[in-house]
């Protein structure tokens, strides 16, 4: 019988197959939007054609993908040198890094067709140029994370940053002028487009997001009420820290300003 870690490292890997399973679904999609893209370009200038928002799923699909195999990655390194000995710890190494190489050669052709991927992504952060967009733009060491809407204004494919512009900054900051910022792709979260919330992502109550509070510019963490209304396409939130009169007031707020909570948000 296995011992707890061993199974543990089983189960783990099990994940990791299916991870590499979804990321070889998930690329041949790509690859079907690139070839009808090359085909017809003309086609995302027609109303209603959805063919970039799709696109733009598929790669967020793609990178969290690539994530989690990466962390389940670093969790199965980590056991195995937990229970390596040191001893013999170089020669056990080196085996097992070789057979994982062998095992990526021979099982996992998706590895090495991310990188067209990835080329696609930037064109695709270089397209937001423009665009108003969700950003952070607290310090990394601040308190409190600050998410307001801004305009990007340029994306530099060397150095992966945007460059952004907060046209409407708030009464407290200095200046009162507009603010210019440069941050990385992390700190940038596009909205839904209004011509095609069909692909906009849904989300039911209870679920926790990141939502433009009324009449501001500024994010806040909200808690879904009442999911996605058709006919007006808005949700009823509840902002955090938002208390009138001892309780949460809800409130509506459009479907193309409300996004996914990020991971470890602070308010």
């Amino acid at each position: 019988m296995a011992s707890p870690d061993i199974a543990e490292m089983l189960e783990k890997s099990k994940e990791l197959d299916r991870l590499r399973k979804e990321q070889e679904e998930v690329l041949l999609e790509i690859n079907k939007m690139h070839k009808k893209l090359q085909n017809t370009p003309e086609a995302v200038e027609k109303p209603g054609d959805n063919s970039l928002s799709k696109l733009k799923m598929l790669y967020t699909q793609a990178k969290e993908l690539s994530e989690s195999e990466m962390s389940i990655s670093s969790q199965l390194l980590g056991q195995l040198d937990a229970m390596i000995p040191a001893g013999g710890a170089g020669q056990q190494r080196r085996r097992i890094g070789n057979e994982q190489k062998k095992k990526r050669m021979k099982g996992d052709p998706d590895i090495p067709r991310l990188s067209p991927s990835m080329r696609n992504q930037q064109e695709f952060f270089a397209s937001l140029k423009g665009e108003q967009v969700a950003a952070r733009v607290a310090q990394e060491d601040g308190e409190k994370d600050e998410w307001v809407i801004v305009k990007v204004t340029h994306y530099d494919k060397e150095s992966k940053e945007f460059e952004v512009l907060d046209e409407e900054p708030g009464d407290d900051e200095e200046g009162g002028g507009q603010r210019k910022y440069k941050l990385p792709w992390s700190h940038i979260i596009p909205f839904p487009k209004m011509s095609d919330l069909a692909t906009a992502p849904e989300f039911p109550p209870g679920k926790q997001v990141l939502a433009v509070y009324p009449g501001t510019t500024a994010l806040y963490k909200a808690t879904v009420v009442q999911a996605r209304k058709r006919k007006s396409d808005d949700y009823t939130l509840e902002f955090d820290d938002d208390e009138e009169d001892g309780s949460l007031p809800q409130r509506m707020v459009p479907c193309n300003q409300v996004v996914a909570l990020p991971d470890g948000h602070r308010q």
